[in-house]
């Protein structure tokens, strides 16, 4: 695949406890410069109604290898996590709980959009040899190795992630591009609260012989449920995705937009996305087919009767997306 070029180069005691306490919540900027090289954030997709929801940007030749081995436990994130090698000699990541399911999902509509998207598959069954002293893995690998319903992300060097290394979403070089507002309202469509910019990373690929930076949110599980706050959001919840859906988006009287979103760093997110930035991501994500939407979930996990909800759930939202991008206001 081709890749393109996006962009170059107090009040009360109360109050300042909260902003206080939120600070310490949001990681500090990126405090060194990367090496020079072309940052991408977007890149054409092509036919994007002919990619394969099943197996995503790995495709069939991607997908783990057993039998897996363990090498060690990952204990960052919030989600247990164990780390393994395949047949292949490859290293995957692995995660259970109720992010695995939508991020698998994302990760396909993220990579048929034009969006960086890690290679990632959903294991309804496997064995992981060798499993050790765990902790919050332990209830999901069972004594002879047994697991289920896993979800597995590729580590590799080529594109790498750089630990570390962050970007914020007033402060990258892509400000001001529809390329940007695109992955914004990518967040919305799925309700992926979890906007902290803390999950905004850049990977780097020197493969092609050019240094490349490519700049992605890599976190998506915290999506398909209710945006709200800490006591009302949940994840893979399609009752309350669809619950939602029908106050997903409005175009008001002055032709500016209103989201329903309220999830972190709301303002941030949806402050500057205009029906013109709707309008160009759905050049791509307009091109995506129910039969692809239905696979990709099928391929995340999904039961037969979340597939039928999502699926439903997620084309209202797109069809709103399309009605505001075409209606005149009064």
């Amino acid at each position: 695949m081709m890749w393109n070029e996006v962009g170059y180069r107090h009040g009360v005691l109360i109050i300042g406890i909260v902003v206080a306490f939120a600070m310490t919540l949001q990681p500090p900027p990126p405090k060194t410069a990367l090496t020079e090289g072309l940052n991408i954030l977007w890149t054409d997709p092509g036919d994007v109604a002919s990619l394969d929801f099943q197996y995503g940007i790995g495709g069939t030749e991607g997908q783990p290898q057993p039998p897996f081995r363990f090498l060690n436990e990952d204990s960052s994130g919030s989600s247990p996590k164990v780390n393994v090698s395949d047949g292949g000699g490859r290293k995957w990541n692995v995660k259970w709980g109720p992010e695995a399911n939508p991020g698998t999902f994302c990760n396909r509509l993220l990579w048929a959009c034009g969006y960086f998207a890690e290679t990632e598959y959903f294991i309804a069954r496997g064995r992981i040899d060798g499993a050790h002293d765990l902790t919050r893995a332990h209830p999901f690998i069972a004594k002879d190795g047994s697991f289920a319903n896993a979800r597995f992300q590729l580590r590799t060097d080529s594109p790498k992630y750089l630990k570390g290394k962050r970007w914020t979403w007033t402060k990258n070089p892509f400000v001001g591009t529809p390329q940007l507002k695109g992955l914004k309202i990518l967040l919305l469509l799925v309700s992926n609260w979890d906007t902290k910019e803390a999950n905004l990373s850049i990977f780097e690929d020197d493969s092609t012989g050019d240094r490349r930076y490519f700049y992605a949110d890599d976190d998506w599980g915290a999506s398909l449920g209710k945006w709200g706050n800490i006591i009302t959001w949940t994840k893979w919840d399609c009752d309350g995705f669809t619950e939602q859906t029908p106050h997903f988006l409005k175009r008001l009287s002055d032709g500016s937009l209103k989201w329903g979103f309220n999830g972190k760093n709301r303002k941030r997110v949806t402050f500057d996305i205009t029906v013109q930035d709707v309008q160009w991501l759905l050049q791509y994500l307009g091109q995506i087919t129910d039969a692809q939407i239905r696979t990709g979930l099928a391929a995340s996990g999904a039961t037969p009767e979340n597939v039928d909800c999502f699926a439903s759930a997620l084309r209202q939202r797109i069809e709103q997306l399309q009605r505001v991008s075409t209606e005149v206001p009064q």
